[in-house]
Formats: structure tokens, C-alpha cells, sequence
């Protein structure tokens, strides 16, 4: 963890693995969206349905965004023009890093943004090192609940 990062993780967030309600994983975001200070690049990993998209959805929210913030799957990158400007990336669909020059990846990490990546690890190595990571995950046997695992 470099010095960077102490200020990422919200007052009243916990550090560590957590177990949330959706309501509680959306109200975490939000407060994550408030505290954010830009350039900030978030990564959001987790299986299908884990939450990735409530989070993002209320890290926005937090941020300023009015707008719905709806998961951009189909269209890779939305962008939100909030307090400060806001991509948010969905790269499921990314077969290979090497598409990302054509989503405008550099520029996207290269802009005084807050960028939420979901499915980072498709990203490989294009992924900055300083990305915060956040990850969830189901509990087993328990629909309504995930893990929320921030760094």
C-alpha cells in the first residue's frame, strides 16, 4: 500500500472482508463515491451477479452522478459528468487487453477521472498498478448477502 491510498477507503468503511446486504453494498458506495479524491482508478472484480454493477452504480451516485448509472456491457464505456468526470468500464466482453486501445483506454486512464472498471482482471497488465481493488463475493447459500473485500 503506498501513501496514496490511505484517504481511499471511506470513514465508516472497514478495510478487510465484510459481509453486506445489497442495501448496505450500495450505501457503502456511496459514502466510497463522496470520499473519492481524482485521478482515482477502481477495479470491481466478482463472479456475474456479485453486485459489480450496484456498487459501481453507487460509487456514481456518491460521486454526483443524477443519472442512472446503468452497466455499460453492451457498450463497453459510459461516461458520467459529475462533480468530476466519471467512466465507467464494463470489460466483460473484452476477449484480449489489446481491445482496449480502441475503447480509449489511455486517455481514459489518463484523465483527472474516477475510473470503475469492472472485470479488471481482463485488463492484465494495462490494469495501473495504483488501481484500488475491491472484490465480491457471493456467500454461499445466502442470495441476499455478498463479501465486500477492499484494499
Amino acid at each position: 500500500m503506498t501513501e496514496h491510498h490511505h484517504h481511499v477507503v471511506p470513514p465508516g468503511a472497514t478495510r478487510g472482508r465484510i459481509a453486506v446486504t445489497e442495501s448496505e453494498l450500495a450505501e457503502w458506495g456511496e459514502r466510497f463515491g463522496r470520499a473519492v479524491a481524482v485521478p482515482l482508478v477502481i477495479g470491481i472484480a466478482g463472479d456475474l451477479g456479485a453486485g459489480k454493477t450496484t456498487l459501481a452504480q453507487a460509487i456514481g451516485r456518491g460521486g454526483g452522478v443524477a443519472e442512472p448509472v446503468t452497466s455499460p456491457t453492451f457498450a463497453l464505456v459510459h461516461e458520467y459528468r459529475a462533480t468530476f468526470r466519471i467512466f465507467h468500464l464494463d470489460l466483460y466482453r473484452l476477449t484480449s487487453p489489446s481491445e482496449l486501445t480502441n475503447i480509449g483506454w489511455d486517455d481514459i486512464i489518463a484523465s483527472r477521472a474516477l475510473v470503475i472498471v469492472e472485470w479488471p482482471e481482463r485488463a492484465g497488465t494495462r490494469m495501473p498498478h495504483d488501481a484500488v481493488p475491491i472484490e465480491l463475493e457471493h456467500i454461499a447459500g445466502d442470495p441476499s448477502r455478498r463479501v465486500l473485500m477492499a484494499g
